[in-house]
């Protein structure tokens, strides 16, 4: 199952005791400076949950997979890496894989 935004918003609500209107407000506010900063080139850390890195990806070459003959130039680029904090890893190694949808 995933969750969404809203979803969110109504759980942070109801367990804070605000409204949704406002909570959503707060949780929009909190994901635009997220991705300003990160959008500067700036790292973000969240002790305990995790560390947003901005990296660079090297330029390589790729393949068209309609025309595998053909290559395809990938330039340089920026990219968002997300790794989980000790507290979140702990907790999500709990988790049966038997549990979750297979990847495609």
């Amino acid at each position: 199952m995933t969750m969404t935004k809203r979803d969110l918003v109504v759980r942070v609500a109801r367990q804070a005791n605000m409204k949704q209107s406002d909570v959503m407000d707060i949780i929009q506010l909190t994901l635009d400076t997220i991705t300003e900063e990160l959008a500067e080139g700036h790292n973000i850390e969240f002790r305990n949950f995790g560390v947003f890195e901005v990296l660079t990806r090297k330029a390589r070459v790729g393949r068209n997979p309609n025309s595998p003959k053909q290559t395809v130039k990938i330039p340089e680029r920026a990219v968002v890496k997300f790794k989980p904090g000790k507290e979140m890893r702990k907790l999500v190694v709990k988790i049966n894989p038997k549990d979750l949808k297979s990847e495609k």
